[in-house]
């Protein structure tokens, strides 16, 4: 038989339970509170009916696509992905203080249509059913400008997760969160939602709707677009002026800003010790709270065990309150700030003339890596590309910085490094060469931000092995192709390490994490032939052999690599 009278908010729930605790309190009966009846009161304070907030997270592109058909359908804008971004903001705004839906009935819509409104009604439903916590953010992948941001809102409305109309009292049930990624949108940011706020009516309906606002950052598609330190600087930049916005927006209407970092396992895609991360963030940009992602075997490794995950969530709480609390004495110089900006600028150039502008790059790292072979494995929830071609651009960033480990050159950790260095030694001014040295000591030494960039790329390179990386290049056929590349990317290895040499004044690799020098010597005898392996199963596997042995060696292999490798995810 079905329940009977079942509770449909958990704060109902709750209230019955306190006033149960409360009687047997007042009745001389507390020793039966702290067995069972305490513990189930906080586990619904914490987890609701819903266990785990969930996030929804969709491409602004197919936003677009869904709002282009019903708007086609209704015969309102027959071509709404051809307007100009100042029409698509003045219709979307109009749309939004309509109060009619945009559907036609008995209409045949098309099934990306039907599936996205479907995603947004079973949202409604979620939320009805386990709770306002249920569900609370919808992220927009690939913002790039505000009308991806009024697109979400209007979906929202389509089904009645924005109730009312924006010129009137409009309360959306999901914060719109925007995630910039590329290079580009970082730098672009602070800008976009400067002019989302500026809109009329925005600001109102955010701060009626919980006054939060989450800001996604992308760290793993910029390091693909622009290198390991152009991607960190940008993100740097980018917090600071959202925060400055955004202390503006609370001022005037106490909208609270949350930033969200979407980090990966490996550091190419924003991984290393969360501890240094968070204080390595820009003064005034924790405040007491911020959102990451956990992705990969990194979750398995920090919180299978429930010991280790106590510990490594006490640590996140810690360096959350010291980033909050201390703030540091010393903070970025002006001088910091520039030399920053121009190795960013080096770096980027150095990057980006290997990745994206060198003839064959391509064929190279299709060619040298496993990436083939990993888009075979059940491990991934999309394609290894984002298209059905070999351009980098369209590669995904998961599995590009995972084959750079899997070949032992962790390319996407520490590239370009070495050439900004060199070309900031270089510059002609007033500075010397020998004061240019001396400021990025400083920098090193005073600096969070460079100190821990710097640390993850010295883990990287650590981890990165010439000898087993050439070994791996020899499965590019094209031999004139092949050295031509490798010998760059070799050459900005021996560059690299001397420019950290140089600054940090260490003579080896993890000179000052001596337990993580020592895991490394004692973990790498057991993968190395594992690389070996690899490599040649991968050359039978090209040449046609084929079989179900060969296939399950390649996979096994690319396991064993990475657990070996860590912070791969």
């Amino acid at each position: 038989m079905a329940p009977q009278n079942a509770y449909l908010l958990a704060q109902d729930f709750l209230a019955d339970l306190r006033t149960i605790r409360d009687s047997l309190l007042s009745h001389h009966s507390a020793a039966l509170v702290a067995p069972r009846l305490h513990p189930l009161i906080r586990a619904v304070e914490v987890f609701g009916f819903h266990l785990a907030t969930v996030d929804l997270r969709q491409s602004s592109d197919k936003h677009e696509e869904v709002v282009a058909e019903l708007l086609a359908v209704a015969r309102i804008e027959a071509d709404y992905s051809a307007l100009d971004e100042s029409a698509k903001r003045v219709l979307l705004l109009g749309l939004l203080n309509d109060a009619r839906g945009l559907r036609v009935l008995g209409v045949d819509y098309s099934a990306h249509t039907q599936g996205e409104l479907a995603i947004f009604e079973a949202a409604k439903v979620m939320r009805t059913r386990y709770g306002a916590q249920a569900i609370r953010h919808y992220i927009i992948s690939h913002t790039e400008t505000v009308s991806d941001l009024l697109e979400v809102l209007l979906l929202q409305k389509e089904v009645g997760l924005v109730q009312s109309t924006l010129d009137a009292a409009a309360h959306t049930d999901l914060i719109v969160v925007p995630l910039f990624e590329t290079i580009e949108d970082l730098r672009n940011a602070a800008p976009i939602m400067r002019d989302f706020y500026a809109l009329p009516g925005v600001a109102n309906l955010v701060r009626r709707s919980g006054a939060e606002q989450d800001i996604m950052l992308g760290y793993s598609d910029s390091n693909k677009d622009g290198g390991i330190f152009t991607s960190n600087w940008e993100l740097y930049r980018a917090e600071i002026a959202l925060v400055e916005l955004f202390d503006v927006l609370a001022n005037s209407h106490n909208i609270q800003l949350r930033l969200f970092h979407g980090r990966g396992g490996t550091v190419g895609r924003g991984g290393g010790p969360s501890y240094q991360a968070i204080l390595a963030q820009p003064p005034g940009t924790v405040r007491g709270q911020l959102r990451l992602t956990e992705q990969g075997e990194v979750i398995g490794s920090k919180y299978a065990n429930p010991e280790i995950g106590r510990r490594n969530l006490e640590t996140l709480v810690a360096a959350t309150l010291e980033a909050t609390l201390l703030q540091p004495t010393k903070s970025a110089t002006p001088a910091f700030l520039q030399a920053a900006a121009e190795l960013s600028q080096a770096s980027m150039n150095a990057y980006r003339a290997l990745v994206y502008e060198t003839p064959g790059f391509a064929d190279y790292f299709f060619g040298s890596t496993p990436l083939r072979e990993i888009a075979e494995l059940n491990i991934g929830s999309r394609p290894a590309s984002r298209k059905a071609t070999q351009k980098i651009e369209d590669l995904r960033a998961i599995p590009w910085g995972f084959s750079w480990g899997q070949c032992r050159l962790t390319l996407p950790g520490w590239y370009g490094f070495g050439s900004a260095v060199e070309h900031f030694l270089q510059q002609d001014g007033a500075k010397s060469r020998k004061e240019r040295i001396a400021l990025l000591q400083k920098m090193e030494h005073q600096w969070p931000f460079f100190r821990t960039l710097l640390s993850n790329m010295d883990m990287v390179l650590a981890k990165s092995d010439l000898a087993l990386a050439s070994r791996y290049a020899e499965l590019v056929s094209d031999t004139r192709l092949r050295k031509k590349i490798f010998s760059t990317i070799e050459a900005e290895w021996q560059r690299t390490v001397a420019a950290l040499g140089l600054i940090t004044g260490d003579k080896q690799r993890l000179q000052n994490n001596a337990a993580l020098q020592r895991s490394i010597r004692h973990r790498f005898p057991y993968i190395d032939p594992l690389h070996h392996l690899q490599v040649e199963l991968v050359r039978r596997y090209r040449a046609g052999q084929a079989d179900e042995r060969v296939q399950r060696g390649i996979h096994i292999s690319i396991n064993g690599i990475a657990a070996g490798l860590r912070n791969t995810g």
